[in-house]
């Protein structure tokens, strides 16, 4: 913990970017459970559930080959002012919506706010490598992982029990909210980076990316094991469960509340515990280590008291494998293409989100039990870490110091 806030007190520009990201990342997830509880009361079904779970990923799949372009050509902060604008306005509408006829309106506006919202989030990420490097960029990439999880996380606990108290509407006026003042951080800060000149079409530019990345399979390689994270998209997977198992026993908002912040808590604790212990040679094992925790959570997800713990044990090493594969990606990207690499990186990632999404309402349909969906997710990660040792084999990847 103390290397992170000496990182932290060191770097101002770095200090103020956390800030705005935990507010920012905590408000594009606070209203996620009033929208799942609206759905529920509604009477929305798991195919549809499951759809506006993976919008949530969806728009940074489509807009990814144009936005790693703009990363590389537009200033940050102009762009983070624009993304938030965006939000304001989408979580406001979100109001509007109060009965199951306007399912396509919810869809819009959540499909453009995730927009904004993975966009910003890439912005952050193609910004830090321009700023730091090695051991100062992996413990960035932690504490960026760490603060996105616990706002994924944790802002969706705390949603369900403001949505428990107060009610839907209330729970989306406070997410605006919370937008307002990141768009107020966001006219105050200073960021000094130079864009490397490039006077292409973005056709052009999107072409010399896929060239780049071509001629270097290491890093698509690396975008595809840090895609494997995706698995961990089990927002469809605890509505589910909280509605079909957890019901009986708590209201279904607090279910997927509690289970998020249990979830945070390993987030949280992991990277502090392994930050300073994962590197290139352990980094297959802590692959397994994910999918052993997913599959102690498939064998208790009916009971929700043991649910609670093993997603403590779910999230301890997540927060880890995505900040270090992250850094390894940065690490062996040219400075050219950081924001096209990072943003096709990202593009791989929430694809992977939305497909598991999808999948797992289809499986949920057909009779599939949530239990068995659950280990067909933790099997993904013991894939990874044979993999893992395949790529370790075929490439030399440098150690991040």
């Amino acid at each position: 913990m103390e290397r992170y806030l000496t990182l932290l007190r060191c770097e101002p520009l770095l200090r103020r970017l956390s800030l705005i990201q935990l507010l920012a990342y905590f408000g594009a997830w606070f209203s996620n459970v009033a929208i799942y509880t609206l759905l529920i009361q509604m009477g929305a079904d798991a195919t549809t559930i499951a759809l506006v779970a993976a919008l949530h990923f969806l728009p940074g799949v489509f807009q990814a080959p144009l936005s790693g372009v703009i990363l590389d050509r537009i200033h940050p902060k102009k762009l983070m002012i624009l993304l938030t604008f965006i939000e304001i306005v989408c979580t406001l509408s979100l109001i509007s919506v109060d009965n199951i006829g306007m399912l396509g309106f919810l869809y819009l506006l959540v499909f453009i706010r995730m927009g904004a919202s993975s966009f910003h989030f890439t912005v952050e990420m193609s910004l830090l490598p321009r700023i730091l490097e090695g051991k100062s960029l992996q413990a960035a990439n932690e504490i960026h992982s760490m603060i996105w999880s616990l706002s994924y996380t944790l802002g969706m606990a705390l949603s369900g029990l403001v949505v428990y108290w107060v009610g839907v509407t209330t729970a989306f006026l406070l997410d605006a909210g919370l937008f307002v003042i990141v768009l107020f951080l966001l006219s105050t800060i200073t960021i000094e980076v130079e864009l490397s000149p490039n006077g292409s079409k973005m056709g052009t530019m999107m072409k010399e990316a896929f060239s780049y990345i071509r001629q270097n399979p290491i890093v698509y390689h690396l975008m595809i094991l840090h895609a494997i994270l995706g698995f961990t998209a089990f927002d469809a997977l605890v509505a589910l469960a909280a509605k079909h198992y957890y019901s009986q026993i708590i209201a279904v908002s607090l279910g997927i509340g509690l289970l998020n912040a249990s979830r945070a808590v390993g987030l949280v604790i992991g990277p502090m515990v392994l930050g300073h212990w994962i590197n290139n040679a352990r980094l297959g094992w802590l692959f397994f280590a994910g999918g052993v925790g997913i599959a102690l959570w498939a064998i208790v997800i009916d009971n929700f008291y043991a649910s609670l713990a093993a997603s403590v044990a779910v999230g301890f090493v997540t927060t880890t494998l995505w900040s270090y594969t992250y850094t390894l990606l940065q690490h062996h990207t040219h400075s050219d293409f950081y924001g096209r690499v990072i943003a096709y990186n990202d593009m791989i990632f929430l694809g992977v989100g939305a497909f598991v999404s999808l999948l797992i309402g289809y499986l949920a349909r057909s009779g599939i039990s949530l239990g068995m969906i659950t280990l067909l997710l933790a099997s993904a990660f013991l894939m990874a870490s044979l993999y893992y040792v395949w790529i370790g084999r075929r490439y030399v990847l440098r150690e991040i110091e």
